[in-house]
C-alpha cells in the first residue's frame, strides 16, 4: 500500500465526494476546493481547472479527521518502541488528525514541563497531539499531580494510565479536583486483586490453553466504585476500554439513573474474541483482556444504543523483545492506529450500523468528551479532511504499519474501508 505525505501546495479539488460533516450538519453531495492549508469554496459541480490537483472523490465519503483518546507514543523515554514522529506517521495514516496521548513515559508526565515539552516538540507535525497528564506523581496513586498546572500547560485530561487508582480518596481528590477545570478523569478499570496474575479471559480458551485467567467481573467493579465516586462529587469520568457484558450492565445502570458517565471501545474489544489467542499469539495479550464472544457480541450491542459513546485505539508500540516470549512474561497491548477504521467499519457495517453513526464514533463523539473541536469542512476554515473509500475491501499488511513497532495480531486479516487520504496542519497524506 502506497504511503506518502507532503505539504500542500497549490489547488485540491475534491470533487463528487459525499460530505459528512455532524458538527455543522452537511451531509450531502458536494466539491470541496482546497488552497494550500484552506477551504476556499464548497458547492456543487466546481469546475476544474488546469491549475488544480484533482481528487475523484465518487463513491467516497469526505469528512472530519478522527480523534483519539487514547494512545501511546512512548516519548519520552521509551523511543525505540515509538516516538512522536513515527506515531503521528501511524495516526495519520489511519485518518487521526488528533490523538490524546498517555502518559505512562519516563519520565511520567505529571508535570506543566513535560507537558509543554510534548506540545512544542509536536508543533511541526502532522497531527495534533494532547497530552494526558497523569493522575498521581509518577502513577505511583499516593500523592496527586500539578493538575491545575498541567491543564494551563495544555493536558486536556488526567490518567494513572494501565495503573489503576486503588486508593478511593485519591481517586475522589483527581475527580473533585478535575471538576474545577472541567476535564475528565481516566482511570484503567481493573480489580487487581481480582485479576489476580490472569492473562487472558477468564472461560473456556483460558481452561483449554491451561493458562490463568483475568475474569470480567474484575473490571465492572472497579468501574461500579469509580461511578459512584464520581456521582457523588459530580466529577467527569470517561471509562477506558470497556471489555465485558457486566461493564455495560454497570453503566446502563448508572445512566438510566440520569448520571452522565462516558466510554470508550477498542477496536480489538469490539472486534475480536479470546479465540484469537488459541496459538498463544502474545500480539493479542492487552489489559483488560479481550473477551469472549458472549462479551463481544455485548460491546457490539452498547455501541449500537449508544451506552459506549467512542473508539479509543489504546495503540501501544513494544518492541520485538517485549512481546517475542511466553505469553506469561509478554507485555500487554498491541497497535492499532493504522487498523482501527477499517477493523470496526467492518464489524459495525456487518451488524447494521450506519456509516455516519460510524464516523461519528471516530471524531464527533469524542470530541464532545474531550472539548476538542476540529476544523470544520466550511469556507475559509483550516483543511483537516478525510476522506473514506467505504467499500475498499483490503488486507491489512506489514506494509501498513507506520508505527517503529509491529505488535498487532491484525496482519493478514481482510479489513473493510480505508481512509485514502488525510489533509491536516498542511499536510496531505496519501494511502492508496
Amino acid at each position: 500500500m502506497k504511503f506518502n505525505i507532503k505539504k500542500l501546495n497549490g489547488f485540491y479539488l475534491l470533487k463528487d465526494g459525499h460530505v459528512y460533516d455532524p458538527y455543522i450538519g452537511i451531509n450531502k453531495k458536494i466539491d470541496v476546493l482546497i488552497k494550500n492549508n484552506n477551504i476556499i469554496e464548497i458547492k456543487k459541480n466546481i469546475a476544474p481547472k488546469s491549475s488544480y490537483e484533482l481528487i475523484d472523490c465518487k463513491n467516497c465519503i469526505i469528512t472530519n479527521g478522527f480523534i483519539d483518546l487514547h494512545a501511546h507514543f512512548r516519548e519520552p523515554g521509551f523511543e525505540f518502541k515509538e516516538n512522536l514522529i513515527t506515531g503521528s506517521n501511524s495516526a495519520i495514516y489511519g485518518g487521526y488528525t488528533r490523538v490524546c496521548v498517555m502518559p505512562n513515559t519516563n519520565p511520567v508526565i505529571d508535570t506543566p514541563e513535560l507537558v509543554k515539552y510534548l506540545k512544542d516538540k509536536s508543533n511541526s507535525l502532522p497531527i495534533f497531539i494532547y497530552p494526558i497528564g497523569s493522575i498521581t506523581k509518577d502513577q505511583k496513586g499516593d500523592e496527586l499531580s500539578e493538575i491545575g498546572k498541567m491543564v494551563e500547560a495544555g493536558a486536556v485530561a488526567i490518567s494513572d494510565d494501565g495503573l489503576p487508582v486503588k486508593n478511593s480518596q485519591v481517586l475522589r481528590s483527581a475527580l473533585e479536583y478535575a471538576k474545577k477545570f472541567n476535564i475528565p478523569v481516566i482511570n484503567h478499570a481493573e480489580d487487581g486483586y481480582l485479576v489476580n496474575e490472569g492473562l487472558m479471559h477468564e472461560g473456556i480458551n483460558s481452561l483449554y490453553l491451561g493458562v490463568p485467567g483475568n475474569p470480567s467481573i474484575a473490571e465492572s467493579t472497579m468501574i461500579y466504585r469509580d461511578i459512584e465516586i464520581a456521582k457523588y462529587v459530580g466529577g467527569k469520568l470517561h471509562i477506558p476500554h470497556i471489555s465485558s457484558k457486566e461493564s455495560i450492565e454497570v453503566i446502563k445502570y448508572f445512566k438510566d439513573k440520569n448520571f452522565i458517565v462516558s466510554a470508550e471501545v477498542t477496536p480489538h474489544h469490539l472486534c475480536l474474541n479470546d479465540s484469537i489467542l488459541r496459538n498463544y499469539d502474545t500480539n493479542a495479550k492487552v489489559a483488560p483482556p479481550i473477551r469472549s464472544e458472549e462479551h463481544q457480541k455485548s460491546l457490539i450491542k452498547a455501541v449500537k444504543s449508544g451506552l459506549i459513546n467512542c473508539i479509543g485505539t489504546d495503540h501501544a508500540p513494544h518492541s520485538i523483545d517485549d512481546k517475542e516470549t511466553d505469553i506469561k512474561h509478554a507485555c500487554c497491548g498491541m497497535i492499532g492506529l493504522e487498523s482501527s477504521f477499517g477493523l470496526v467499519n467492518q464489524t459495525l457495517l456487518n451488524n447494521n450500523i450506519p456509516i455516519n453513526s460510524i464516523i461519528d464514533l471516530f471524531s464527533y463523539n469524542p470530541s464532545q468528551i474531550i472539548n476538542i473541536k476540529p476544523n470544520f469542512i466550511q469556507e475559509n476554515s483550516n483543511v483537516e479532511i478525510n476522506i473514506i473509500d467505504n467499500n475498499l475491501d483490503w488486507t491489512f499488511s506489514n506494509d501498513d504499519i507506520q508505527s517503529k513497532s509491529s505488535n498487532s495480531p491484525i496482519v493478514g486479516m481482510k479489513l473493510k474501508g480505508k481512509v485514502i487520504y488525510t489533509f491536516n496542519k498542511g499536510f496531505i497524506s496519501i494511502k492508496k
